[in-house]
């Protein structure tokens, strides 16, 4: 498969995410040691184990979310490796709130290609920030 259908697959599978359902997310991983991922609740977990547990706790915290909005922004294509800089913007239901909550993160996701296809081995998300005109740092809205 193509790098842009597996992206599109991808796509789709945050789509799914931001409802609570990590599965189709967590079978686009490498099941290997050097997986990696950083999620915005908070540390980083390496190795299939621990990003499996991790995904699915940050599964947990979503539920009726709407679909994503990506922003790419930049792609890095070499012959085995491939790595996604975008802007993701969420609305779903997050832990106990009865309202969607928006949120924007800026994601760097690379793919490598192993046997059969490609797999995600290393995804890096935090809350999207702006430069305030005077200087200090603030989440965007």
């Amino acid at each position: 498969m193509d790098i842009g259908r597996v992206i599109e697959q991808y796509h789709s599978g945050l789509h799914v995410f931001a409802e609570g359902d990590p599965e189709p997310i967590k079978a686009m991983y490498a099941r290997s040691e050097d997986v990696l991922l950083a999620n915005p609740f908070g540390g980083s977990s390496r190795g299939w184990d621990a990003v499996s547990q991790a995904l699915d706790f940050a599964s947990s915290n979503f539920r009726d979310g709407r679909p994503v909005r990506f922003e790419e922004v930049s792609r890095y294509v070499g012959a085995d490796l491939v790595t996604l800089f975008e802007h993701e913007h969420w609305e779903t239901k997050v832990g106990g709130r009865d309202e969607p909550s928006p949120f924007d993160l800026r994601v760097t996701t690379t793919f490598r290609l192993e046997g059969d296809g490609w797999q995600v081995v290393s995804r890096h998300a935090d809350p999207l920030m702006a430069r305030h005109p005077d200087g200090p740092i603030r989440p965007t809205k």
